[in-house]
């Protein structure tokens, strides 16, 4: 199992996470792309930190809203959704570019990954546009096929159907750090207990995970089966526990 964690959440003097110091521990980075968070030099600082670590680099496209750090769902008609994933996907692989590297998947951020996961429509939406611009990067060079990260649930076989007419790969993704719902939901962040803070409660969650299950808030196993785990490092004890959640998965 991979750890992934979201990245280049800064925007010019506005520091927002630890991202040097919790690249050489992680596998994907989830790089903003300028719409909730980021601009050019972080997003060109982040991609070179994960080339010189070898860190897979992911598209972290979200809603227009730096205020609300793309924690609010904004309603969009499902072409504009195409065009926010292709407008931000593009920026970011341009700087790429420019350091001799790719993007390899997108995870949406905040509310538009929620709402994906929400409703169909808006998940075909994120999915055409990652198969509209699939179109060049495969030819001659299949492995160049940007994936889809989702939420890892015990029945995301909707998800995956539609995402197979589309020739897209998805990738599952739980958390470290965050609660679970008896339906294999996150816990909303407005309620209390929905973000865990503790390491040994975050590493226990991680050993569970690489088992294949996650106890939920009621006290339910749950089967939960997931390519990769996000981690988040804004602060000197999740950078800690970040590097003993490297050596959990990587013994």
């Amino acid at each position: 199992m991979k750890l992934n964690c979201d990245m280049g959440e800064s925007y010019g003097l506005w520091q927002m996470g630890n991202d040097q110091r919790v690249m050489p521990f992680i596998d994907m980075a989830n790089i903003a792309c300028g719409f909730h968070a980021s601009d050019p030099d972080i997003m060109a600082q982040t991609v070179e930190w994960a080339t010189t670590h070898q860190v897979q680099i992911g598209a972290h496209p979200g809603y227009d809203d730096k205020l609300g750090f793309g924690r609010r769902s904004i309603p969009h008609a499902l072409s504009s959704i195409i065009h926010l994933i292709a407008y931000q996907v593009g920026a970011l692989d341009g700087i790429c570019r420019l350091h001799n590297t790719k993007v390899s998947y997108v995870k949406p951020h905040g509310a538009l990954y929620n709402d994906m996961m929400a409703n169909r429509d808006i998940f075909e939406s994120i999915v055409k546009a990652i198969s509209g611009l699939n179109v060049d990067r495969i030819k001659g060079a299949p492995s160049n096929a940007l994936k889809l990260m989702i939420l890892a649930r015990t029945d995301n076989s909707i998800y995956q159907e539609i995402a197979k007419q589309y020739h897209v790969e998805l990738l599952e993704e739980a958390f470290a750090d965050r609660a679970y719902n008896s339906d294999g939901s996150l816990v909303s962040r407005t309620q209390i207990g929905a973000v865990h803070h503790n390491p040994e409660r975050i590493k226990m969650q991680v050993i569970q995970l690489s088992q294949g299950y996650v106890v939920t808030v009621d006290g339910t196993r749950l089967a939960l089966n997931a390519d990769t785990v996000c981690v988040h490092g804004d602060n000197e004890i999740s950078i800690a526990s970040i590097a003993e959640l490297n050596q959990v998965l990587n013994p």
